[in-house]
């Protein structure tokens, strides 16, 4: 780690597992913004990137984003410094996402959904000094202004004002927009600032701030380093059997950390492209008709809302690969992909690094019941009773708790939560409960559901991920899983006693269109 400003904020991983995760090829030895460029002059004319408004080879998006990159530090952010994001998916988010990386200057992939609750308190944590929002004028929220006001409250507390930049505003919205920066700075120049800032940092620095969802409380922040996340991406590539052939998109947000592994970062790191498009599935879905997508990541609840929607035939025409989060699949939904030759395929993953999924090559229980197996030789994993380090015996549902050359080995300045979120060797307990047991004759995990996601009923404990598809049925089927279920505790209104308070209640996605997968490992952090 080059940059000083974080090095005290960071646990690193040991020096000895550094040096072997080099020596077998893991880390590259190379960061984000390096592998980008190698990539864009091996394959200058191919398809890179590509949206409903734009498109862009391996040469356009490497001069892009070397404009902007070059743009966003002639604004005074300097490496080091931290930029949080609300963007929807488009093309110039992936503009933006890649920019930065290119200056050194951190994404913290904060979601639109977001308020001040958790932006001031992630503002805080990362030291941000920029904020970048969507400038669409015809949003519900307005993102522009809210940036704004939380400038004004950073700079009235003593600390030097916010950056604040828009994505996608018109031109004469009158904010100062990400797509002008670097306008005045040649290519050439532009390529000469990329490179010394590349050069100043190394695979060990910071590339992205991830979020961590929880039950309480604001997000943890996930420092991912340029080596471990370009591996975790290209190992999840490599698993997938992508190649230069594959087009992916991604229904849930973008900025987050399944949608970066799981697609941008992934496909890129093999030379593929992405297809990027508001979640809305009247204009992905023809965005997928129109450029061939090969790969996406669904979660079922979504299904039986997109497979009604007139489109949805001619997206899925050329598609090859489906992956679903929080397997089992049951065998309707499986044999819905299948019967039109598309391999389904199982996820598991979470913000602070750890994957696991299925391979093509499994047979078809493996894929349809299982999450997989861990992507790296080098992953660590236990099975262990919740909230300590006795393992389970063979077969048995535990915690799942692991480390190895893509996981975090703790939060980003949060000496109080590491203590309780790592054990003394370094193994991230997860919370999520899962089985290790060989179906068809591969070892692989299924997913339990979440240690503090239990309903007690008569003092049985069951998972709420049990009673999902019994809600989804209840409720409709077009809503995604369960965030919250069971009984709320100490819930108290005007003149009523403390107690609880009997009740349901759902968190997902609704009939209005797909958002992501947000908390527990289940979705990919």
């Amino acid at each position: 780690m080059k940059l000083p400003a974080w090095r005290d904020a960071v646990i690193q991983h040991p020096r000895e597992r550094v040096a072997r995760y080099r020596l077998d090829g893991l880390w590259s030895g190379a960061t984000i913004g390096t592998e980008l460029c190698r990539l864009a002059a091996a394959r200058p004319d191919t398809l890179a990137l590509a949206g409903p408004d734009r498109v862009l080879t391996w040469a356009e998006l490497d001069r892009e984003t070397d404009r902007i990159a070059a743009g966003l530090l002639a604004t005074g952010l300097r490496p080091g410094d931290a930029a949080l994001l609300q963007l929807d998916n488009s093309v110039a988010t992936v503009l933006t996402w890649y920019g930065l990386i290119k200056a050194a200057v951190i994404p913290v992939a904060t979601l639109s959904a977001h308020r001040g609750h958790e932006m001031r308190e992630i503002g805080r944590i990362t030291r941000a000094r920029a904020h970048i929002v969507e400038g669409r004028a015809n949003r519900k929220f307005d993102l522009v202004g809210f940036a704004e006001r939380l400038a004004d409250e950073a700079a009235e507390a003593g600390g030097k004002r916010r950056l604040v930049l828009t994505s996608g505003a018109a031109e004469a919205a009158g904010t100062r927009r990400i797509e002008d920066l670097g306008a005045d700075i040649q290519a050439d120049q532009a390529r000469a600032v990329v490179a010394r800032t590349q050069g100043d940092i190394d695979d060990e620095d910071i590339a992205v701030f991830q979020l961590s969802g929880g039950t309480t409380g604001t997000p943890k922040v996930i420092p991912r380093l340029h080596g471990e996340y370009w591996y975790n991406a290209r190992s999840y590539a490599h698993r997938q059997r992508w190649d230069l052939s594959t087009r992916v998109t991604h229904f849930g947000p973008l900025v987050h950390n399944a949608g970066i592994v799981c697609a941008l970062h992934g496909v890129h790191a093999v030379g593929g492209a992405m297809i990027v498009a508001n979640a809305d599935p009247d204009t992905l879905l023809p965005a997928m008709a129109k450029f061939g997508v090969t790969d996406l990541v669904l979660f079922p609840g979504l299904v039986p809302q997109l497979s009604r929607h007139p489109r949805f035939d001619d997206a899925m025409a050329a598609v090859r690969q489906v992956t679903f989060t929080v397997a089992p699949v049951t065998r309707e939904l499986f044999g819905q992909f299948d019967g039109r030759g598309i391999t389904v395929m199982g996820l598991y993953g979470m913000g602070e690094g750890f994957c696991a999924t299925t391979s093509p090559d499994d047979p078809p229980e493996v894929r349809r019941r299982s999450v997989g197996y861990e992507l790296s030789p080098q992953d660590e994993v236990r099975i262990v009773e919740p909230g300590t380090e006795s393992l389970v015996a063979s077969g048995e549902v535990g915690e799942l708790c692991c480390r190895g050359p893509y996981t975090i080995r703790g939060y980003l300045d949060a000496a109080d939560r590491n203590l309780e979120a790592f054990s003394p060797d370094g193994f991230y307990h997860t919370g999520d409960l899962l089985r290790e047991q060989a179906i068809d004759g591969v070892r692989c995990f299924t997913f339990e559901g979440r240690s503090k996601d239990l309903i007690n009923r008569g003092g049985e404990k069951i998972a709420s991920s049990e009673i999902d598809p019994a809600v989804c049925w209840r409720v409709g089927s077009g809503y995604g899983p369960l965030g919250a279920v069971g009984w709320r505790r100490g819930v108290r209104r005007p003149g009523q006693r403390a107690g609880r308070d009997r009740g349901l209640c759902r968190c997902g996605v609704g009939r209005g269109g797909p958002g992501g997968v947000g908390g527990g490992g289940s979705g990919l952090g």
